[in-house]
C-alpha cells in the first residue's frame, strides 16, 4: 500500500537518481504524516468497504480523450511504470477511517468564506490540452489564464503566454502529460469518493472521475515544482500555492488526503521522469532562461 515505508523507498531512490538537476522533494508533514504512519491494510472487520470502487455509472466521458493518448516528455513505458507504483489505503483500513473522520471535522467547521473560495475560484481553474487546440472554444482564453494561475499568483499579472512564450510552451507539454497521467492512474485504481464509503459526508460537489490520485493537486504540484526550477527562490511560495489546492479538495469533502499526498509525490516522479528526456531539458533550459 501506499505507505511511509514505500514513500521513503520512493524519495531515497529519486534523490539519488537526480543527484543535483532538481531540487529534492520535501518530506510529508502535517496531517498527511500522521496519516502515512497508520496501518493502511484491510480490516477484516470491514471488508465489506473494499468491495467499494468508483461507480462507472457515474463517471464523465471526457477522460478517453487523454487515456491512452501520446506524451509530449513522458514515454508510455514512464506512464506504465508510474501506473503501475500506485496504490491506495485499502477502504477497510484504519488509515481510510481516520481520512474519513478528517474530512467530517472539515465538513463540520467549514465557512462560508472556505466554501466560496474553493467551491466557486479554486474549483474551476485547471488548464485543459484538448481546449487549448480549439481555439473557438469559449473557454480558450479563460484556459490559457489558468495555464499561468501559479506564476501570476507568486509573480504576478504580467506572467502569461505573451511575456513568456518558452515557459508556456514547458507548462502545456508536463500539464498534457499530467492528464494522461491523472486519468490512467485514476481508472486503473477506480478508488471510490469519500462518499461512496461514508454517507454522512455531505461533498460541495458530485465528481465524475474516481478519487485516487487527485488530478487538481497532481497538477498544482507538478507545476509548483516546476515553477521552482525556473524560479527557485520562490520555491516556499509556489509549494504554499499548491498546498492551497490541494487542501481545498479535502474542504470540499470529495477527496481523501492520501489523494493530495499521492498527487504531490505522483507529481515530483513524473519531474524525475522528464528529467531522462532530452526535449524536456531543452525546452526547461529556454523556459529558465526567461526567468535569469
Amino acid at each position: 500500500m501506499y505507505s511511509r515505508t514505500v514513500f521513503l523507498l520512493y524519495l531515497f531512490c529519486f534523490s539519488h537518481m537526480v543527484s543535483q538537476e532538481i531540487h529534492p522533494l520535501e518530506a510529508p508533514k502535517g496531517h498527511y504524516e500522521t496519516f502515512m504512519a497508520l496501518d493502511d491494510g484491510p480490516n477484516p472487520s470491514n471488508s465489506r468497504l473494499d468491495e467499494i470502487t468508483f461507480p462507472m455509472s457515474e463517471a464523465n466521458s471526457g477522460y478517453k480523450i487523454y487515456v491512452g493518448a501520446t506524451p509530449v516528455y513522458l514515454t508510455d513505458n514512464q506512464v506504465e511504470n508510474l501506473k503501475s507504483s500506485m496504490e491506495y489505503p485499502a477502504n477497510s483500513s484504519v488509515q481510510t477511517r481516520a481520512e474519513l473522520n478528517f474530512l467530517l471535522e472539515w465538513q463540520a467547521k467549514r465557512t462560508k468564506e472556505q466554501v466560496k473560495r474553493v467551491a466557486d475560484f479554486l474549483a474551476p481553474i485547471g488548464y485543459w490540452p484538448h481546449i487549448d487546440e480549439n481555439k473557438g472554444h469559449s473557454g480558450y482564453e479563460k484556459n490559457l489564464q489558468h495555464l499561468f494561475y501559479e506564476g501570476r499568483t507568486v509573480l504576478g499579472e504580467n506572467c502569461n503566454e505573451e511575456n513568456y512564450p518558452n515557459t508556456s510552451k514547458l507548462l502545456k507539454g508536463i500539464t498534457k502529460d499530467m492528464r494522461i497521467m491523472e486519468f490512467t492512474v485514476k481508472y486503473h485504481l477506480l478508488r471510490a469518493r469519500p462518499y461512496h464509503l461514508e454517507p454522512k459526508l455531505e461533498p460541495l460537489a458530485q465528481m465524475g472521475s474516481p478519487a485516487f490520485a487527485s488530478g487538481h493537486t497532481l497538477w498544482a504540484y507538478i507545476h509548483a515544482f516546476t515553477w521552482s526550477e525556473l524560479v527557485p527562490q520562490k520555491r516556499e511560495e509556489f509549494l504554499k500555492t499548491a498546498y492551497e489546492v490541494g487542501e481545498s479538495r479535502e474542504i470540499m469533502g470529495i477527496h481523501y488526503p492520501s489523494d493530495e499526498e499521492a498527487a504531490r509525490v505522483l507529481a515530483y516522479q513524473m519531474l524525475v521522469a522528464m528529467m531522462e528526456n532530452d526535449s524536456f531539458k531543452n525546452d526547461l533550459y529556454l523556459a529558465k532562461a526567461e526567468w535569469d
